[in-house]
């Protein structure tokens, strides 16, 4: 049985989920054939379920929580990785396919923007770097507007002041379409729990995405995983 890990990402995990899931089921779909499982109902769960219909794989969607109890229910929402790697423990291949990966999830929210899905443009401030970080970042592109605003040129304590335009995702909304949309394209969903990895062996489904988040760290033995906050 084939086993693909995409348990997310604390603090990006909405950033980049589809892109993600991508690189996930670019792992695992090929030279497979037949059903799909996938076990987790949050947003990594979700996406990479998706992507394994529009391959055009049957997939069943296995669960211990389904929204909105899950842990992405109470993600910001805000398209702006942040917080979810440390820069001496990567390399430059992993930095080019964050890159691609926040490209395709940039791509794929800008064609979800509107009410089913509940995602909107937002002018958002962020506080700026005493410093400008070495120049330009490759993130630039995916902050349309930017624009450094000294003393003056706003209304917060802050030295200087970054404006620029972001999606973001109402996540209630956004998870309860892409559940509908998992179950109009045929996916079927199971509201069960697994206690160890034999358990994920036994299901009839050769190719399995593991997308439980948190809940990787007591089922695979993840001893590093740890939650954002709380």
């Amino acid at each position: 049985k084939r086993l693909v890990h995409n348990y997310g990402h604390g603090g990006a995990g909405i950033t980049l989920s589809w892109g993600s899931s991508k690189l996930a089921v670019e792992l695992g779909l090929p030279g497979h054939s037949g059903p799909v499982a996938v076990i987790g109902a949050g947003v990594m769960g979700l996406t990479t379920a998706r992507l394994a219909q529009e391959a055009g794989f049957p997939v069943t969607l296995y669960a211990e929580a389904l929204p909105p109890d899950t842990t992405s229910n109470i993600a910001g929402g805000q398209f702006h990785p942040f917080g979810h790697f440390r820069r001496n423990r990567v390399t430059p291949a992993w930095q080019a396919q964050f890159i691609a990966a926040v490209d395709y999830s940039w791509r794929r929210f800008q064609i979800m923007v509107g009410d089913d899905y509940g995602i909107r443009w937002l002018p958002t401030y962020a506080e700026a770097p005493a410093e400008d970080g070495g120049g330009p970042s490759p993130l630039d592109a995916y902050h349309p507007g930017r624009t450094m605003l000294g003393p003056g040129e706003h209304p917060f304590p802050l030295p200087r002041v970054v404006r620029f335009e972001t999606m973001y995702a109402e996540t209630g909304r956004f998870l309860r379409q892409l559940t509908r949309d998992v179950q109009t394209a045929g996916g079927a969903i199971h509201v069960r729990e697994f206690a160890t990895p034999d358990e994920v062996a036994a299901l009839p489904e050769r190719l399995v995405f593991n997308c439980t988040g948190l809940g990787a760290g007591a089922l695979f033995g993840d001893t590093e995983i740890q939650p954002v906050r709380g």
